[in-house]
């Protein structure tokens, strides 16, 4: 039989994709204020390499950055900051209302990596206030791994390695935390 208890404290991070590099940066301070200071950041890529889903929105090329804050919290969590990167993507907006930026909230646990987004699909869960998740990235095997519906920037060597380093900093931080 299992016995309710309370979930560890995850790490959050924010995926963000932007037209003009280092854009996000400017806009950091609501994320600090409630996550801590940005622990980890990854490499900047060419999302365009990728996918061209929002090119017709914001234009390209599109770089995409990972960045880790140093602040454990609580996986519920993830609606309110899903909620929040709303409200900034639309701060952020060209006067004609085009996104410059979008931000795609998730945390990484010891055993995934999960993705929050306002679509419904077959696998993923509703959280509530129109909050959906998907685990995206499963750790075994001493690294993460991808699933059939991981999306391809996330399969790369380079971002699973960026995830990779953010699970030993999280490790440490969450020794630290009990």
């Amino acid at each position: 039989m299992s016995i309710p208890k309370e979930p560890k404290p995850v790490l959050f991070f924010i995926a963000v994709t932007e037209n003009i590099q280092g854009l996000f940066l400017t806009f950091k301070e609501p994320f600090v204020e409630r996550l801590g200071m940005i622990a980890l950041q990854s490499h900047t890529y060419n999302f365009s390499d990728y996918t061209q889903y929002y090119e017709k929105e914001m234009g390209k090329p599109l770089w995409k950055t990972f960045f880790f804050f140093e602040n454990l919290k609580d996986p519920s969590y993830l609606v309110e900051l899903k909620h929040l990167c709303f409200k900034i993507e639309r701060e952020s907006a060209t006067p004609e209302g085009q996104r410059r930026t979008n931000l795609d909230p998730g945390y990484l646990a010891l055993s995934k990596v999960v993705l929050s987004t306002f679509k419904d699909y077959a696998h993923r869960l509703y959280l509530g206030k129109s909050v959906y998740a998907e685990v995206t990235l499963i750790y075994k095997e001493g690294s993460f791994q991808p699933l059939d519906w991981t999306y391809p920037d996330y399969k790369d060597e380079k971002v699973i390695e960026i995830f990779n380093k953010a699970r030993t900093y999280y490790k440490e931080r969450l020794s630290a935390y009990r």
